[in-house]
């Protein structure tokens, strides 16, 4: 049974700006432990409604100064990070975090490594796993050596709200009613529920010191992917699918057939695809010794399919699988200096006067995005959109985590949330494939006689001489891009506060006259 926890462990959070690790946080501090996060760029966790109740400390797991500072004083350590999608030489960069985590929570005394990694088939070579299968269980390995008690937790497919797995699964059974589909959809899988995963997780901080083991986690069903989506179009009162598969479409193929219908990138749905070329199910639960059932758990893939997609319905969902930044996209601040000394800075600047509140023209800009759109020449943006596709991007696909608000860190289609001032400034860093990095800044102001004034900037800094020609052969086009969202951007926003002025009229005279609104 799991050790008591007096309310003074302190659990370090690697992987906390990423899918399992934002979830696990809050788990851990309801569990009552006291929690540090390492993040390589610590103000995407400021808006979090935990971020008050935790420490954060910059670092990244492959600078071993910054992961032994993050270890001092630490009884229990998360790692949650992996390079997936990174390209060429992930597997070193993986084998090498893993070496330095392991040696500074030696070092440091910590007690406890827990560790988050992939199910690995029954019988099959690891020279035959994919290579990021392969890497994951590398990596599980060199934590197991470190000489600290660790726990590594393997899961096959995890189904939850916003998680890379659920949305590939909701994407491809919604939008294709008849599938020519991969052979690995005929593989046997065992999912398990995002909220049994953070269970065990949270469950692994007091193990006792003697457990020092891997851990299959799994749900209650073994099923393969193809009755999988039938299970969701049941679920989401869909019509009956239609799977054909077919045996032609190699791993490469399959990461781009997946890219092409659903929001998930080849980078990242290729590792998916390949996790699935051979049969990942649980060979023990033993985790249920020491972390216990409840009545209801694990659970079953039909409920864990209804709450997630209740959670994407209802925008209550907390994190996605692009919480964290894509591989290989750019990380660069914006910069601030006027007179910036990095090199050309090229800027397009459209203001406007706004006949409607600072509040009602922040409403705007803060849902922009996703479904909502970009307010200009939709043609444009969905060409662009797919254009970044075919390049290996995310495109505009990935939309919002939520339909009203945003938070720094989040994504937005091809865009992140660098910075946010509620009802004033919000500014976001392109993560399309640019030669060159790419802002848009949008603000609400007022001037000097109070008046509602809208503010854009769109800015790019040039990567040598291609990147001077993209600008130059985009430019012509910026005052239909750039310009029409800014008039149409101030028309939505004049729209709204004139529309909730007259409900509030409307409102106003039916109590005069006594009529029941």
């Amino acid at each position: 049974m799991n050790a008591p926890n007096d309310g003074t462990a302190l659990c370090l959070v690697t992987g906390a700006t990423g899918y399992i690790g934002g979830r696990l946080v809050p788990e851990l501090l309801a569990a009552g432990y006291r929690v540090r996060c390492l993040a390589r760029s610590p103000d995407k966790l400021r808006d979090h409604p935990w971020a008050d109740r935790v420490e954060v400390v910059r670092g990244d797991v492959t600078e071993e100064e910054s992961v032994r500072a993050a270890m001092r004083g630490v009884n229990v350590a998360y790692y949650l990070v992996h390079a997936l999608g990174a390209g060429r030489g992930f597997e070193e960069t993986d084998r090498r975090a893993a070496r330095i985590f392991g040696r500074s929570a030696h070092d440091a005394g910590v007690r406890r490594i827990v560790y988050l990694g992939g199910l690995t088939p029954a019988g099959v070579p690891e020279d035959r796993l994919s290579p990021h299968l392969r890497s994951r269980a590398e990596v599980g390995r060199i934590l197991l050596g470190s000489g600290v008690p660790t726990a590594v937790l393997r899961a096959a497919v995890v189904l939850g709200s916003g998680s890379a797995s659920f949305e590939m699964l909701r994407y491809l059974t919604e939008r294709l009613p008849v599938m020519v589909t991969p052979s690995w959809v005929r593989t046997r899988i065992q999912p398990v529920a995002v909220r049994d995963v953070l269970r065990y997780l949270t469950g692994s901080a007091g193990l006792p010191a003697d457990v020092h083991r891997t851990f299959d986690i799994g749900g209650p069903d073994v099923l393969t992917y193809r009755d999988l989506m039938r299970r969701y179009a049941v679920v989401a009162g869909l019509p009956r699918r239609l799977i054909l598969p077919v045996p032609v479409l190699t791993p490469s193929l399959s990461s781009h057939w997946v890219g092409l219908v659903t929001p998930v990138p080849p980078a990242i749905a290729r590792p998916l695809a390949e996790s699935l070329r051979h049969e990942v199910v649980c060979r023990e639960h033993d985790i249920a010794a020491y972390v216990p059932d409840p009545p209801g758990h694990p659970m079953g893939c039909d409920q864990a399919l209804i709450l997630a997609l209740r959670r994407v319905r209802e925008a209550q969902v907390t994190t996605r699988w692009s919480s964290a930044s894509v591989p290989g996209a750019p990380s660069d601040p914006l910069p601030t200096d006027p007179d910036w000394a990095g090199g050309s800075l090229y800027t397009d600047l459209r203001e406007r006067p706004v006949d409607a509140s600072p509040e009602a023209l922040w409403r705007v800009i803060e849902g922009i995005g996703g479904e909502n759109g970009w307010y200009s020449f939709p043609l444009a943006w969905a060409v662009r959109g797919w254009l970044d596709r075919l390049a290996g991007g995310v495109g505009l696909r990935r939309g919002r985590r939520d339909a009203a608000r945003l938070r720094v860190g989040d994504s937005l289609d091809f865009w992140r949330v660098e910075e946010i001032e509620p009802g004033r400034l919000l500014r976001l860093r392109a993560e399309m494939r640019l030669p060159g990095l790419a802002w848009l800044e949008m603000r609400a102001e007022t001037d000097g006689e109070g008046r509602s004034r809208y503010r854009q900037r769109a800015l790019f800094h040039p990567h040598g001489l291609v990147g001077h020609a993209y600008w130059w052969s985009v430019s012509p086009f910026h005052a239909a891009v750039f310009g029409g969202m800014a008039r149409n951007i101030t028309r939505v926003a004049e729209g709204e506060q004139h529309g909730r002025g007259r409900a509030a009229r409307r409102r106003r005279g039916r109590r005069r006259t006594g009529v029941a609104s």
